[in-house]
């Protein structure tokens, strides 16, 4: 399912990038990364868990086990595309993170990243219990404005913004509908092959662009 979704974002990605060099920041086990290269792209990660790098390895992908730097961003060159798959809200400084991987796109680059929206009914009506309303992990939350404020700030601009549909797992349905409700639901492994469409139109696709000088 999670192969599903990331092909669904490649192919996303294609209708305004063809092809070209793709990096991911957080790939994690690298099942992004390997849809991404199957459509023809030339793909790096970086990935601090040790244990998922070395997976991505496993999978022939390009992955630096580590955090974001400039060092290792130059040892990658220019890039066409920038992937942060509900990265951004986990980092210590989205604008300082932001500004150093803008520098190292290319004029016609883009950057797309998915993340919570903290102006969406879903989370005004649920406040604190909202799905995405999980400090530490979560240490920053967006909105439109803020996203296109942030964009701005490090000399880029938001091409497009939207809700995408996703296909989720019945067991995680199952965990965040119950955390709402202050109840702690055990993940059943059947429940999480199989799965259906959902939009709770929280969860924000954003494409960013570099602002012409």
């Amino acid at each position: 399912m999670l192969r599903r979704e990331f092909a669904r974002t490649v192919e996303f990605i294609q209708h305004r990038k063809p092809h070209g060099c793709l990096l991911e920041i957080g790939c994690a086990y690298g099942f992004f990364l390997d849809e991404a290269r199957r459509a023809g792209f030339e793909v790096s990660g970086i990935e601090p868990a040790e244990s998922a790098a070395a997976h991505a390895g496993d999978l022939g992908l390009n992955v630096i086990c580590g955090l974001l730097s400039e060092a290792t961003l130059k040892s990658l060159g220019a890039l066409d595309v920038i992937v942060l798959l509900d990265v951004i809200e986990h980092l210590p400084d989205p604008q300082e993170a932001l500004a150093l991987l803008a520098n190292h796109l290319r004029p016609d680059g883009i950057i797309v990243l998915t993340t919570g929206d903290f102006g969406s009914l879903a989370a005004r009506s649920t406040g604190v219990h909202w799905r995405l309303m999980t400090p530490p992990q979560h240490l920053w939350f967006f909105n439109r404005a803020s996203i296109a404020s942030l964009a701005q700030s490090v000399g880029c601009r938001v091409e497009s913004a939207d809700h995408p549909w996703k296909f989720v797992p019945f067991s995680l349905i199952a965990f965040q509908v119950g955390r709402m409700l202050g109840h702690k639901i055990a993940a059943s492994p059947t429940g999480n092959r199989f799965a259906i469409p959902v939009n709770l139109f929280d969860a924000m696709r954003v494409v960013l662009s570099k602002a012409p000088p």
